[in-house]
């Protein structure tokens, strides 16, 4: 029988569908143990199935994320990556949406990944190593009105991103993000794909399959970096 006692931990929130589980899965194949948590019951099947733990909870709860990392620390005793994925959050035309909208806003992106830190960073200064990947939006940095709440927010976890790093990069600690374009895990209006310079869709694979080098020690002088995997579909440089 193979010893798994040593394999390394991961934490994703989100992580029952969509990317999230797309990425839990290509983490598995690689051998991590993993420690879910989704608004629905999905990342409690999806843990199951795959032989980790999870928990029916939302990222924008301080609670729900303290019992995640309690009951992945509980099962593992220890966490190695950790990645912090929402939804998007409520939408609207710019000055009509709320200050309750906008709150709502902040404790899903910028404050879980804020709390989280706090929560697992004491884990991986205890270990002298850990990886982190915030997954965002390629809009982070060419904000849409189409999503006003999540560009800006995204944009804020962008700067948070190279805060931590700048901050841990002497402890082995990394933290990097990742920004997908037009992806499939989403329903896409007819010709979507016509905005991409490479004339598709991205996989979930794909961003899974970035997500996955980021947090292994193939990138390990890799840090503080907001990485677009969108096709093209950017402009800045």
């Amino acid at each position: 029988m193979t010893d798994t006692s040593q394999a390394p931990v991961a934490i994703i929130t989100g992580g029952g569908r969509g990317m999230g589980a797309a990425i839990a899965r290509e983490l598995h194949g690689r051998g991590y143990r993993l420690g879910l948590m989704s608004p629905s019951g999905s990342a409690v099947d999806l843990a199951a199935e795959l032989g980790g733990v999870g928990i029916k909870g939302s990222a924008g709860e301080a609670k729900d994320l303290e019992a995640l990392v309690a009951k992945t620390v509980e099962a593992y005793g220890r966490i190695d990556a950790v990645v912090n994925f929402t939804g998007h959050p409520p939408k609207g035309d710019l000055i009509d949406i709320t200050d309750e909208n906008w709150a709502i806003g902040n404790d899903l992106m910028v404050l879980s990944v804020v709390r989280m830190a706090r929560l697992v960073t004491p884990y991986m200064l205890k270990q002298g190593k850990g990886s982190w990947v915030n997954l965002t939006t390629f809009a982070s940095f060419e904000p849409s009105l189409v999503f006003p709440v999540s560009c800006a927010y995204r944009a804020a976890v962008g700067a948070y991103t190279k805060l931590y790093s700048d901050r841990y990069a002497a402890d082995n600690i990394r933290m990097n993000a990742v920004l997908p374009g037009y992806v499939d895990s989403l329903d896409h209006k007819p010709g979507t794909e016509d905005k991409v310079p490479m004339k598709r869709l991205g996989t979930m694979a794909e961003i899974a399959k970035t997500t996955a080098f980021l947090l292994s020690d193939d990138a390990g002088y890799i840090t503080g970096q907001n990485i677009r995997v969108d096709g093209g579909v950017t402009r800045h440089v």
